[in-house]
């Protein structure tokens, strides 16, 4: 059913909730280590999960899958939520909020190049354009607008967040092969991950029943950036006449991050970030153009 106005609608809540994480990843790791942030989202997320499901009168398809799918789903896990957000909180917790933000934004950059691989994909001239002109923005945000002198604020933190796109782009292509409901398939992904997620925080950390303050943002974490978000996507590209129009937006979701960096966590946005941030824009709307030309 065609419902643009809708659809706009969820779109603009999934944008929303987007431009809010990169603060509320910040302040919550003020009160959690990463690992400990990732198991008490990671609960919240499937419960939300869980619960949609159970209204939906879904909840039985979770255990009703194949055994393959069922191997599948570890191996999702394994990718998101374990690995994607363990290296992701851990290059928030190294760099400003205002860095790890846009750095890790050039996902859709790592996609194409993971495609070519692992999908054969051909890349032309003004996607070597994007990709370039997207990297140049990581370089000055990076180095805070010293890109010649290449020092970076935290070189691990900034592999951190570069690698995390790695881990998404691999979900992202192996997940286009799943063909269980998105929901679902979601909610079993993260079950499977769970026991890999307590299995390293008994090793790499150590239980512990969180702050208030911690607790309030991971529950925001699992049920926004893990949970609502997600359903809000989906939502809008089932009403949608036309995915394009909608997923345009997602281009206001990191300049809007920058406000709420500024007021929530009180980082002082550096020029190098806005103007970085223009490259790696810039460069995804290449990469828009040309798949519209391809």
């Amino acid at each position: 059913m065609i419902d643009q106005k809708r659809a706009y609608l969820y779109a603009l809540g999934a944008v929303l909730v987007w431009s809010t994480m990169a603060s509320a990843f910040k302040i919550s790791l003020r009160y959690l280590e990463p690992i400990q942030l990732l198991f008490y989202a990671s609960l919240f997320a499937a419960l939300f999960l869980g619960l949609l499901l159970v209204k939906q009168g879904r909840l039985a398809l979770a255990f009703r899958c194949q055994p393959e799918e069922y191997r599948i789903s570890v191996l999702f896990g394994l990718l998101n939520p374990f690995l994607y957000y363990l290296v992701l909180f851990k290059a928030y917790d190294l760099l400003p909020a205002q860095q790890a933000q846009p750095l890790n934004y050039t996902w859709s950059i790592t996609l194409t190049l993971l495609s070519i691989p692992l999908l054969q994909h051909k890349v032309k001239g003004m996607e070597i354009l994007a990709l370039l002109v997207s990297y140049c923005g990581v370089v000055v945000i990076a180095t805070e607008g010293q890109p010649f002198q290449l020092s970076f604020t935290s070189p691990m933190g900034v592999a951190l967040a570069l690698a995390s796109t790695l881990v998404w782009s691999l979900y992202w292509i192996y997940n286009t092969r799943d063909r269980r409901d998105p929901v679902v398939a979601l909610f079993v992904n993260f079950l499977c991950s769970l026991p890999i997620i307590v299995v390293y925080l008994l090793i790499f950390s150590r239980p512990v029943w969180p702050s208030l303050e911690g607790l309030l943002g991971a529950a925001y974490v699992g049920l926004m950036e893990m949970g609502a978000s997600f359903v809000f996507w989906l939502l809008a590209l089932k009403y949608t006449e036309n995915a394009a129009r909608i997923g345009n937006l997602i281009f206001i979701a990191p300049f809007l991050s920058l406000v709420m960096i500024y007021f929530l966590v009180g980082e002082k946005i550096l020029p190098a970030t806005f103007f970085g941030l223009l490259l790696i824009v810039a460069g995804l709307l290449l990469q828009r153009i040309a798949a519209v030309r391809k």
